[in-house]
């Protein structure tokens, strides 16, 4: 769905979910200044029992001039009504009497059937949907401070100040609109309550304890997201807890807190294992968190109580793993099979031929951030699920030889829902990768064994002693025939695209 297919209706009522929080209020404030612009009759409301009572809220919507009203429960909606940050029908939002309705949310799918539909659930925050709705529609954020203020801060506060952010989508929002910072920092030291304050304190008493693993497992009250990450943070302090989980119950839905300070357990890789299947969850190395959906869980897991399922879960993290350093252990080649790579064409940029040399850049990809500099003999290979990784200009011609034909852009947007960009980082100006991507293909052969797993495998690479590729059960295991400490791992849907078994 796209925002210019609700244009046809001339009454719009905006409605948050109840007890409003400041993401819900930023991504409604978006749509008002949107359809305002298009001189529409619009209106930005929240029900339920309770009123805005947060400081931080009442500031913002002060600060920003945000035009939110309260709306009786009994009041039917003329027009048309769109839920965001939460779905028409779910039992975080009054449901009002309205004959046309639309969602825009991005949380997990709860109600299905209305067709004015936009969930995507693997975003930070509303914010982040509603920001990338209006600039697909053309809306210039340039002149608007305030309404990029709120949005920023939506995200800032959904995200767990910008430690849970793992979707580009998100980091290009928080990088693209203008904000007035002094704002938030007034906003961000007027969020917590003493009360939210004697939950933090509370919940540190009643943990669960791991000695063989080093983690901790915390359950709090109901509040805030952020006081969640105040606990895991100072959980982390604690010797002997490598690893933690802090969350809580809400009304249709678990928040949960992840953190981690050794380099075998990536926080947003353990967020996401939490979550699977039930919920979504990611963020940084060292921190990240996520949200499990109650009803997911309670399909999944109806006998079993929360802390029993995060304990089985870390217990089966840490189990059911294998870790592989590159170069320590020789591989052992007897259950694997011999491949070779196929002749696939892949994209290239040459970084000199779009940007100064010297120019420090930041790539960004779905699967995160690369930073680099231009140099002359830089090459930024994009391949054929648009993973891009550096390469020196003598290996690129020892490797590949360069192809006539025009560089496929379309197919590969396609099949992917973000594009890879390459951002400046002296001035900020982005560039999209693909729109000046050539064609090559692989000269030569290249061999490797490799064989599927069973189970999850982390490999530290010999290129990268701090971070590891993970492995998932049906990937692939493989390690290059002509140098068995070059190990790494082949998704499994790109595995059987990129290489054929030798017979």
């Amino acid at each position: 769905m796209r925002l210019k297919d609700l244009e046809g209706y001339k009454h719009i009522v905006i409605q948050c979910h109840d007890n409003p929080d400041a993401d819900a209020i930023a991504s409604g404030y978006g749509l008002y200044c949107y359809f305002k612009s298009r001189n529409k009759d619009a209106a930005l409301i929240y029900s339920g029992k309770n009123r805005i009572q947060k400081k931080n809220l009442e500031l913002m919507i002060e600060k920003l001039q945000i035009p939110i009203q309260y709306w009786d429960k009994n009041e039917a909606v003329e027009g048309l009504l769109i839920t965001v940050d939460c779905q028409y029908g779910a039992g975080n939002v009054t449901k009002l009497t309205a004959s046309q309705v639309a969602i825009i949310d991005h949380h997990q799918i709860e109600i299905e059937g209305v067709r004015l539909s936009e969930i995507r659930s693997n975003l930070g925050s509303c914010s982040t949907l509603v920001w990338k709705m209006m600039s697909d529609e053309g809306f210039d954020f340039a002149e608007e401070k305030r309404l990029g203020t709120a949005l920023y801060y939506g995200l800032y506060s959904d995200t767990n100040q910008f430690s849970e952010v793992y979707n580009p989508l998100d980091m290009d929002m928080k990088d693209s609109v203008p904000c007035e910072k002094s704002l938030i920092n007034l906003f961000r030291n007027s969020n917590l309550s003493l009360e939210e304050l004697e939950i933090a304190g509370i919940a540190m008493l009643r943990y669960i304890y791991n000695d063989d693993h080093l983690y901790a497992i915390i359950k709090a009250q109901p509040c805030d997201p952020n006081i969640l990450g105040l606990i895991s943070d100072f959980l982390l302090q604690v010797d002997g807890v490598n690893t933690c989980v802090v969350y809580n119950e809400q009304e249709e839905r678990y928040k949960i807190s992840v953190r981690s300070c050794i380099k075998e357990v990536n926080a947003s890789e353990l967020a996401a294992f939490l979550t699977e299947g039930i919920g979504s969850g990611g963020g940084h190395r060292e921190k990240a968190g996520g949200i499990i959906s109650k009803r997911l869980y309670a399909e999944h897991f109806p006998t079993l109580h929360s802390e029993a399922y995060f304990s089985q879960r870390m217990n089966e993290y840490f189990n059911d793993c294998e870790i592989i350093i590159a170069g320590k252990v020789p591989m052992v080649h007897g259950s694997m099979k011999d491949y070779k790579k196929k002749r696939i064409p892949v994209g290239y940029v040459k970084a000199a031929e779009i940007l100064p040399e010297g120019t420090p850049i930041m790539v960004r990809t779905l699967e995160g951030d690369i930073d680099m500099v231009v140099e002359p003999d830089l090459i930024i290979m994009i391949g054929i699920k648009g993973e891009v990784y550096p390469i020196k200009e003598k290996k690129f011609l020892q490797c590949y030889q360069v192809l006539e034909e025009k560089y496929n852009a379309s197919m590969y947007t396609a099949e992917n829902e973000y594009v890879p960009t390459v951002k400046n980082i002296l001035d900020g100006s982005s560039k999209i990768l693909t729109d000046y991507a050539k064609t090559c293909i692989t000269s030569g052969e290249t061999y490797i064994h490799a064989m599927a797993l069973d189970h999850r495998v982390k490999i530290f690479t010999a290129w990268d002693s701090e971070k590891y590729i993970l492995g998932k059960p049906g990937d692939f295991l493989a390690v290059r025939s002509e140098d068995e400490d070059d190990i790494y791992i082949v998704e499994k849907d790109l595995f059987h695209k990129s290489y054929e078994e030798i017979m």
